[in-house]
């Protein structure tokens, strides 16, 4: 059948609008194949270096044992007929995915020096897969310390909800919360460009990021002006996310995992755009 002022494609020649689904569908696999090469490359580093993962995993295991016992016995903070301990787990678990998240950019910074960013910019390698790739990267990071600190939360007694589904759950969120996390710590490097102020601003940027979220006690015990704070900062949403999929019959009622998901994807996707536009100024 044909329409009254559309010619018919000549014989032998395709449709133009059967050959644009193909096309799409290449350039989003080629660029998922750079981004998960340029993860690979960052996940070596941590083959050769896994000291890292160890000397990480103090600052968890400090706030489990030590801060989390000691609350958990005066009581002071109401999280309903959900013991503090477990309450706590999940917010220490995104505690320890931000804190390797957000020095994530000052391998950048290291790559620069060495000339390492030079080649990358020279690559037909998308700006964003690169910074996608370093997220992602940090993102395995991420997974390895989640399993320490589940394994000392099994340890300490916590009950956990082990099915298949929340677990695969928590990689999820915890890989897209150090992606966040990551991406901003790109941004930082980017504008900062030295070590020494990156790792200042850093050091600046956690703790707020931390107390300013749900990870040590609910949002309902703080004022109204740093409820609408931890409303606007991601590192909540991850919280509660973490919270809800880890463990059983949550007394404190979560935001929703499908907002918290909307939330954090929001947040990569944005700060990705920022990251990609940002990331060639790091040589200037």
């Amino acid at each position: 059948m044909r329409f009254p002022g559309r010619a018919a494609p000549p014989n032998g020649s395709a449709d133009p609008g059967s050959l644009a689904l193909p096309r799409v569908t290449s350039r989003i696999a080629a660029f998922m194949a750079k981004t998960l090469a340029i993860a690979d490359l960052e996940v070596r580093k941590l083959r050769h270096d896994p000291s890292e993962l160890f000397t990480r995993a103090i600052q968890p295991a400090l706030w489990l044992v030590v801060f989390g016992q000691v609350i958990s016995r005066g009581r002071v903070v109401a999280t309903g007929d959900l013991p503090y301990l477990d309450f706590l787990v999940p917010g220490i678990l995104a505690q320890s995915v931000l804190f390797i998240a957000i020095f994530n950019g000052i391998s950048v910074i290291w790559e620069r020096d060495l000339g390492i960013v030079h080649k990358f910019l020279a690559s037909p390698t998308p700006r964003a897969a690169l910074v996608l790739g370093k997220a992602l990267a940090g993102g395995a990071r991420a997974v390895t310390q989640a399993v320490v600190v589940v394994l000392l939360a099994v340890l300490l007694g916590v009950h956990l909800r082990w099915n298949l589904g929340a677990l695969a759950g928590v990689v999820v969120f915890v890989v897209l919360g150090a992606a966040v996390f990551s991406t901003f710590s790109l941004i930082v490097a980017c504008l900062v460009k030295t070590r020494e102020r990156f790792m200042g601003v850093g050091q600046v940027l956690t703790m707020p990021l931390f107390f300013a979220s749900n990870a040590i006690y609910p949002i309902s015990m703080r004022p109204g002006w740093l409820q609408t704070i931890s409303r606007l900062n991601p590192l909540t949403y991850q919280v509660d996310a973490l919270r809800h999929l880890l463990l059983p019959g949550v007394g404190v009622v979560p935001i929703g995992l499908e907002v918290d998901l909307g939330v954090l994807a929001t947040a990569l996707t944005l700060l990705t755009a920022v990251s990609a536009r940002l990331y060639p100024k790091i040589v200037t």
